[in-house]
């Protein structure tokens, strides 16, 4: 092969000239293939691969349409070649799955290296999208390489996600007011994925705070067992806090409060009975009055029982704004 530098891709049907019959024409898509967005990381064990021109089309371009796939076009009598190979595996392992490298053997694949007017080796040809974005000549350094590979990675991003997709914008109709539009495309992403835990906690969540908790229960009882985590333990026990109504009279126990302030019994109960019916703001004043007004450190203190109960219902509660304030000043009460 020549020693010219030069390189550019056919701006005709090279696989049809060559006769190889590989892959649609270099330089323009594959039929369907989006432009270039890719996931962030690929498989670990398949961060480095051999091809050929038999499984050119599935593992570069077919591939290259998930993420972004490096060609490295090699020969065995190749010198800079064999000083290239390793330093392109070692960056493949450093930039961590968010390209593949693909190693070919230009002796073995004619028809290949025709298509792509192959002149000089080491060609290292970058393809995202299933086609060609940009290529080098020789053995550089490995500081041009990362700016090479920097520039184009930069702006790839993974595929959408329609689920990722519907929970956001649910997420949104929901913060403007429109739960019964959000509960539509949650059923949406549900319909796409029926086991995803996310959907499936976000409507538990929703007909929790309707009042249906048998459907609550039932939407958590289809979470896969290996996602229930924290949020899954805290709806689990909102359902079970909503079945059980405090006793007590929110009436007698405001007007015992107000005969004394210092009736922290009468303040527990009323922040039980709060809490259930979801006036979270209200639940938290009621037990914060309590590690104000009392200065006790023992364990069995009212002080120290109205943090651990606070503590407790920060992780139940659904309102973000009511557990951020109750957290600020529980520790400003504590300090």
């Amino acid at each position: 092969m020549s020693s010219d530098p030069r390189n550019p891709f056919a701006a005709h049907d090279p696989y049809a000239q060559a006769g190889g019959g590989l892959a649609p024409a270099f330089g323009a898509p594959l039929a369907g293939a989006a432009p270039a967005p890719v996931p962030a990381a690929a498989q670990a064990a398949e961060l480095v691969i051999d091809v050929t021109e038999a499984d050119f089309e599935i593992r570069v371009l077919e591939r290259s349409l998930e993420v972004p796939v490096l060609l490295d076009c090699w020969a065995p009598w190749c010198g800079p070649c064999r000083a290239l190979g390793p330093l392109l595996e070692k960056l493949a392992q450093a930039y961590g799955g968010r390209f593949v490298l693909a190693k070919i053997n230009t002796d073995e694949a004619p028809n290949l290296s025709a298509a792509l007017r192959i002149r000089s080796i080491p060609l290292v040809v970058l393809f995202a999208g299933g086609r060609p974005v940009d290529q080098f000549v020789g053995a550089l350094p490995e500081g041009q390489i990362r700016q090479f590979l920097d520039k184009h990675l930069a702006s790839f991003r993974p595929p959408a996600d329609p689920v990722e997709e519907l929970l956001a914008a649910a997420a949104q109709a929901r913060s403007e007011g429109r739960p019964e539009e959000a509960d539509a495309l949650l059923h949406e992403a549900l319909g796409i994925d029926p086991a995803h835990p996310e959907v499936l906690q976000d409507l538990a969540d929703s007909a929790l705070g309707a009042g249906a908790h048998e459907e609550a229960e039932a939407l958590l009882g289809r979470v896969p067992a290996t996602a229930r985590g924290e949020r899954h333990a805290a709806l689990s026990k909102r359902i079970e806090m909503a079945r059980n109504r405090p006793g007590g009279d929110p009436r007698a126990l405001l007007e015992r409060i107000a005969v004394d302030p210092r009736d922290f019994e009468a303040r527990f109960e009323l922040a039980a009975l709060l809490m259930h019916d979801g006036d979270y703001h209200a639940a938290f004043d009621q037990l914060l009055e309590v590690v104000l007004r009392d200065k006790g450190s023992a364990e069995d203190s009212w002080r120290q029982r109205a943090r651990r109960q606070l503590v407790e219902w920060f992780a139940l509660c659904p309102d973000a704004e009511a557990v951020s304030r109750g957290r600020r000043y529980l520790g400003m009460y504590l300090n």
